[in-house]
């Protein structure tokens, strides 16, 4: 690693999304969002969903749309496990639109206590990702 990087690592269930040095690390912590730097105190938080902003050596911005889970700094290395984490530049504007359609429809429909946390957090995470796709739209990428 070269020196004043961290390593970064971003986990989800069916996917290595990130691997890599960088010089800063921006996430949605649940009680808002913070910044990792180099040399960073020893922390683990709660993440929620929301946006990874991950700055390279190169002053490159790699940006993801991530679920909620959690983070860990040790030694200059960052390891984010989440539920799901998708690069910015790969979602697709329409069908995420659809997706907070879909999720929405359901939170409208009578249901279970269980069953309306369930659609409240697909809506969440559907409009994170239109919200982050429309951000992108005109963007020279």
């Amino acid at each position: 690693m070269a020196a004043g990087t961290l390593y970064v690592e971003i986990v989800a269930p069916d996917t290595k999304a990130f691997r890599g040095e960088a010089v800063s690390v921006r996430a949605p912590g649940v009680e808002g969002s913070f910044e990792i730097l180099y040399n960073h105190a020893p922390m683990i938080a709660a993440t929620g969903v929301g946006q990874v902003v991950i700055t390279t050596p190169e002053q490159q911005a790699v940006e993801f749309a991530v679920s909620s889970g959690f983070l860990e700094v040790l030694d200059n290395r960052v390891i984010m496990l989440t539920e799901a984490a998708e690069p910015v530049h790969e979602i697709d504007l329409e069908r995420a639109q659809a997706a907070e359609e879909r999720a929405r429809e359901r939170m409208r429909e009578s249901m279970s206590p269980e069953e309306r946390a369930e659609a409240e957090a697909a809506f969440e995470r559907a409009r994170n990702r239109a919200r982050l796709a429309m951000g992108r739209v005109g963007a020279s990428r």
